[in-house]
């Protein structure tokens, strides 16, 4: 994965394990196999740079203390990637996005565009994102790996200006590629792939303020299908 990533231009890449009932990784495992990793890819002699971080379940949260929280942040910040279904309405979600806000922490909400309830009504995002959370999206989506209606969810957020990062959501070698570099060219406007890629993604693991979104260009010709 590391070598798909530098073949693919990338320079910094965050870990991402996931963290819920079927993966319980705890900070400390993923503390000391990001170094473990970071370690092997340095010997390699690749120029990558690999952050920590990982991806919460959202039912998760309430068994993790702020504490541990923050070191499960992206690059050790306090952005934090939560895990979004991919069937049915998080319950409460409003609720738990706020207290995460109230304690210090920058919601990320990762691949909505694969939930049916998000791609039968995209706009349902703007109440989260307008309250503060950012919203992740897969390159994966973008290039239509996960199917039609994934992936027109995806450029419809672009549209709607409810996007505001592009991910590899790499699982493995042979599992999902890299294929950032493809999403960045079917977004067809370089700037504001830009921004998905390296701009807002930069912000977050250092904690700066999210740069302002450059205007899109309008695509045409692309409609809205369901699978």
């Amino acid at each position: 994965m590391a070598r798909a990533a530098v073949d693919d231009g990338i320079e910094t890449l965050a870990a991402t394990p996931h963290v819920r009932d079927d993966y319980p990784t705890s900070a400390t495992q993923m503390e000391v196999l990001v170094a473990e990793t970071r370690a092997a890819i340095e010997g390699a002699g690749l120029p990558l740079l690999l952050l920590s971080g990982a991806e919460i379940a959202l039912e998760r949260l309430p068994q993790l203390d702020n504490a541990e929280l923050r070191r499960l942040g992206l690059g050790g910040g306090h952005a934090l990637l939560l895990e979004f279904p991919y069937s049915g309405w998080p319950l409460g979600i409003d609720d738990t996005l706020f207290r995460l806000r109230a304690g210090g922490f920058q919601p990320v909400l990762a691949h909505p565009e694969r939930n049916a309830e998000v791609q039968a009504r995209p706009e349902r995002l703007r109440g989260l994102v307008e309250a503060g959370t950012l919203v992740q999206i897969t390159a994966a989506s973008v290039i239509g790996h996960f199917g039609r209606s994934s992936r027109a969810t995806a450029f419809e957020l672009l549209e709607l200006g409810l996007a505001h990062l592009v991910a590899s959501d790499a699982h493995g070698p042979a599992i999902r590629e890299i294929a950032m570099g493809a999403a960045a060219d079917a977004i067809r406007d370089e700037r504001l792939a830009g921004w998905l890629t390296l701009e807002v993604p930069r912000a977050l693991v250092e904690d700066d303020l999210i740069p302002s979104r450059p205007e899109r260009r309008r695509r045409r010709g692309l409609r809205r299908r369901r699978d």
